[in-house]
């Protein structure tokens, strides 16, 4: 008995170091990541595995808390964040809405990696799975009231590769980057938005 509890504890102690290796490579990537460049391709799928929509689009963020999506296609939609506010902008509909970044939406995949977030504070965090030379880390949200069971992070060497996030309504939201790079800057106004003539704005 003594044998079993002591491989247990070893088998344990061996996990633990895992995760704590796993948790290290994803925070030292955040603390590189001062400015990220790349494509996407988004997949969302419904409660039952179909397919909804295929996105494609550019994704840019700077740290601290500076992020954009440009959703290219099949619809052009952008997200904004600067100063504590998102900017959520449909073209097809000419609605623009602006909400603070607040415990509903301090969550969302860019802000994570944000450098604005403690990590080890809002989730609990542990190694998914190793496939290839891709390591997967699943965050799930230590507050009950977020908008997310969780959201999975994969780094591909010391880059990022993708995402994928569960919501509380059963679907799944999944994001591979391609053509990442983290230059030395970039253009401030890609953090700015500019609101086109005739766009309906709602701020809450």
């Amino acid at each position: 008995m003594r044998k079993i509890i002591a491989l247990l504890m070893l088998l344990l102690s061996v996990v633990a170091h895992a995760d704590s290796t796993a948790v290290q490579k994803l925070e030292g990537f955040i603390s590189r990541a001062k400015n990220i460049q790349a494509k996407f391709t988004q997949v969302s799928l419904d409660e039952l595995g179909k397919v909804m929509q295929t996105s494609q689009g550019d994704f840019y963020l700077q740290q601290p808390g500076k992020f954009r999506w440009n959703y290219n296609k099949p619809y052009e939609q952008q997200i904004v964040s600067k100063d504590g506010k998102v900017w959520f902008y449909d073209a097809d509909l000419e609605q623009l809405i602006i909400k603070k970044i607040d415990q509903s939406i301090g969550d969302t995949p860019a802000l994570l990696l944000s450098g604005s977030v403690d990590l080890n504070e809002k989730y609990t965090i542990v190694k998914q799975r190793q496939e290839g030379d891709i390591l997967w880390l699943k965050l799930t949200p230590k507050n009950t009231d977020s908008s997310f069971k969780y959201i999975l992070v994969g780094l591909k060497g010391d880059m990022l590769y993708g995402m994928e996030l569960s919501d509380n309504f059963g679907q799944l939201t999944q994001i591979i980057f391609s053509d990442v790079t983290m230059p030395k800057s970039l253009a401030p106004d890609l953090f700015e938005f500019i609101v086109p003539e005739g766009t309906d704005v709602f701020e809450g």
